[in-house]
């Protein structure tokens, strides 16, 4: 009995170091935890829980990811440490983001950081990229692509065209990862231009309808007592709305 017991206590004191851990976790943690990451970003990291987030989409070292309309490179910076240099990530914007996003850029993308990541502009109602990808992400802005304002230097996009441009990218069995604001049930695109905002039901159905098979959500952004008839940009709600995260793939 007594060298049951004893027995027991050693395996008590052995390290939790020695169950294995996946090359992917590892990778998210060390993304998310690099000294060359801003204060302004870490803040960020508190509501958009990019960990999780992350490992929900399956990102891995290796990986060739699309993060389109990357604007300021939040999530970039985050998906080129994880896809490591064996890996990259497209950072893909149009005339407007990029005009829009173009101090947060500057400041990011230095000489000699995120040697990973390539740029492109777009014409987002129709484009081909140089390469396949593994997963392309959409975060905060699938919505834009129903966004109308011609005065505010946002022309009307080809909607069917720039979702069969996202597929075209993707490799046999890739994936699509989509978050954004939701709007109220039974809402459609015009609470993109009204409101920033997109009903996760409508959203779903314009992907599938074009092909994208839905996978899973993720419930970690959800604010259910968010207020959907507020622009996201209202006081009452910013920084607390419910958002969705959806996962797709393609055959």
């Amino acid at each position: 009995m007594k060298n049951i017991l004893l027995l027991g206590s050693l395996l008590a004191l052995l390290p939790t170091a020695s169950l294995p851990v996946r090359a992917a976790d590892a990778a998210i943690e060390s993304s998310i935890a690099s000294p060359q990451r801003s204060a302004d970003d870490r803040e960020r990291d508190k509501r958009d829980k990019p960990a999780e987030v992350m490992e929900f989409a399956g990102v891995k070292p290796g990986m060739v990811v699309a993060d389109i309309f990357s604007a300021g490179g939040y999530w970039t910076e985050l998906l080129s440490g994880v896809v490591g240099p064996k890996g990259k990530v497209l950072a893909i914007n149009n005339v407007p983001y990029a005009q829009f996003s173009k101090d947060d850029r500057k400041a990011r993308y230095t000489e000699g950081r995120l040697t990973n990541v390539e740029h492109h502009l777009i014409e987002a109602s129709w484009f081909n990229m140089p390469q396949k990808v593994d997963l392309a992400v959409i975060f905060m802005a699938y919505h834009d692509v129903y966004w109308v304002d011609e005065k505010d230097g946002w022309p009307e996009i080809n909607t069917d065209g720039f979702i069969e441009s996202v597929k075209r990218m993707l490799k046999p069995g890739g994936k699509l990862l989509i978050i954004d604001h939701n709007a109220a049930p039974g809402s459609g695109k015009e609470t993109a231009s009204k409101l920033h905002r997109l009903n996760e039901d409508w959203s779903k159905k314009s992907l599938t309808a074009h092909g994208f098979i839905f996978d899973k959500s993720y419930d970690g952004l959800r604010h259910k007592d968010d207020q959907l008839d507020k622009m996201v940009y209202d006081p009452a709600v910013k920084g607390k709305t419910d958002r969705y995260v959806h996962l797709y793939h393609v055959k």
